[in-house]
């Protein structure tokens, strides 16, 4: 299939990368997957056995009218420990290599459909000058999203850290949930190639 190209020539693009049909619980599963992935699941709660104190009764068993308590550190008390208490745990999923590749195709295909995929020859700024990316954005219509390169232009990307809702990557830094939360995606001719040659 071939691919326009922004002020330049067509170019010839893999039916799989970018015709793939869309995938909606492939690409959630994946999404959710990376989601999850990025928690930090560093919570650490005490239940009453590792709250200090509480070795005493707080009264004597019988004799007081009151509800027998055997520590002041059970969950009713102030100070007491958690019923249930969070501990540190792994919420990373497994996600298969093929499952990845798939949703990758999926999302890019995606964007392709929806028009808001735009190829460019390059994107070059002779200085780090934001005011010039902004007029270069412009003119591809483009107001926030992601700018994907081989390797992230060094002006590019000090130039875009100040406009809102702009984020510079390479290719290594793509993942689906930048693609998926993209309102555009702008890729150089040289970062497709990339791409198709990592999800063929």
């Amino acid at each position: 299939m071939q691919l326009t190209v922004n002020g330049g020539k067509d170019i010839k693009v893999s039916e799989a990368t970018f015709g793939r049909d869309f995938s909606e619980a492939l690409v959630h599963q994946v999404v959710t997957a990376y989601l999850a992935g990025a928690r930090a699941g560093t919570k650490a709660q005490k239940n009453r056995s590792a709250a200090s104190g509480g070795g005493a009764k707080p009264w004597r068993q019988k004799g007081t009218g009151r509800a027998r308590a055997g520590t002041i550190r059970s969950p009713i008390w102030r100070g007491g420990g958690k019923t249930f208490a969070a501990v540190p745990r792994d919420h990373s999923q497994k996600v298969n290599r093929k499952m990845y590749r798939g949703a990758m195709q999926a999302i890019l295909s995606e964007l392709l459909r929806q028009e808001r995929l735009v190829v460019v020859d390059s994107l070059d700024l002779a200085e780090p000058k934001t005011k010039a990316l902004i007029e270069k954005l412009a003119e591809l219509g483009f107001e926030k999203g992601l700018i994907v390169g081989t390797e992230a232009n060094e002006n590019v990307y000090l130039a875009s850290r100040k406009i809102p809702g702009v984020y510079t990557v390479d290719v290594s830094g793509i993942d689906p949930v930048s693609l998926v939360a993209a309102d555009k995606v702008i890729l150089t001719v040289a970062a497709v190639e990339k791409i198709q040659e990592w999800l063929g």
